[in-house]
């Protein structure tokens, strides 16, 4: 039996450079892994592969033929040869639908676990390039840690490790959906509103620096502009955040999740406390990078 982890990932900046003929997005953003994770184990079956939930997570998900699971187990026992069957059960801890990558780091843990599991040989490069394939992230979470993703996710370069900090993230009741973030971002720009780009390359030179508010007073996601205005908790949740002392609070990705960096560990705890006061988020988490 093999186990993995599937670690969440926020982004520390997010921007749109324009869109490919076959409607993938140019994005150039840092990606960061944290300290949440999804927990996943692969053993070898008769046939078939069958997927099954562990914990009290990932109720709401299909566990079928459409699940990048089922997609990443299949295309290394294809690759492999093998003509078994693999049982995998997954304990579902990162919140769904909530801009944290879940799905793609459950995809990407699929991809090494199952590669492991068969001593099928694949390099980190080769799970990579069949990793692109069922998901843009999964590259990404492959590799984890800081990193520039560029290209349509799949052009990665390591970044220097962000400076030690302390993460809320509080993900709202709302879920919102990838693909209609990103077409609500095309129809904001189509009609012609200015959204702002955020200094990418700024914070990767903080990155060098060790320079963490540089990093964090160049926060900007691009996407923020089409799903915080449908979602007012978000904003609110930022200004908790904020105000509980956060060096800055930001959405990840296509939202609703948000997150604060925290240079204590006390504040960072005494915010979590208010925001679980308040109602705003169904799961919340005080954690640090990886």
């Amino acid at each position: 039996m093999i186990e993995k982890k599937a670690y969440a990932k926020v982004n520390l900046g997010l921007d749109i450079l324009g869109r490919r003929d076959d409607g993938y997005h140019l994005v150039k953003m840092i990606m960061q892994s944290l300290d949440i994770y999804d927990t996943l184990t692969f053993d070898v079956q008769e046939s078939g592969i069958d997927i099954s939930l562990a914990g009290k997570g990932g109720r709401s998900l299909s566990l079928g033929e459409d699940n990048l699971i089922y997609k990443a187990a299949r295309c290394i026992m294809e690759k492999a040869g093998f003509s078994k069957g693999i049982r995998i059960v997954l304990d579902k801890n990162i919140p769904i639908a909530a801009g944290m990558a879940g799905g793609s780091s459950d995809c990407a843990a699929t991809l090494k676990g199952v590669n492991e599991l068969l001593s099928a040989g694949l390099t980190e490069e080769e799970l990579m390039k069949i990793g692109v394939r069922l998901g843009a992230d999964v590259p990404y979470c492959i590799m984890g840690g800081t990193a520039l993703s560029e290209g349509i996710g799949e052009e990665l370069t390591r970044l220097s490790s962000l400076p030690e900090c302390v993460f809320v993230v509080a993900k709202p009741l709302c879920s919102v959906s990838t693909a209609e973030a990103y077409g609500g971002y095309d129809r904001l720009t189509e009609s012609g509103e200015i959204i702002p780009h955020p200094d990418i390359d700024g914070q990767v030179e903080a990155l060098k620096k060790n320079d963490l508010e540089g990093v964090t007073s160049r926060f900007g996601n691009v996407l923020e502009y089409v799903t915080a205005p449908l979602h007012p908790e978000i904003a609110e949740l930022e200004k908790l955040m904020k105000d509980g002392g956060a060096v800055n609070a930001m959405m990840s990705g296509s939202g609703p999740t948000v997150f604060g960096v925290f240079k204590e560990r006390a504040l960072a705890e005494k915010t979590a406390e208010t925001i679980r006061e308040s109602g705003l988020a169904d799961q919340l988490f005080v954690t640090t990078a990886v």
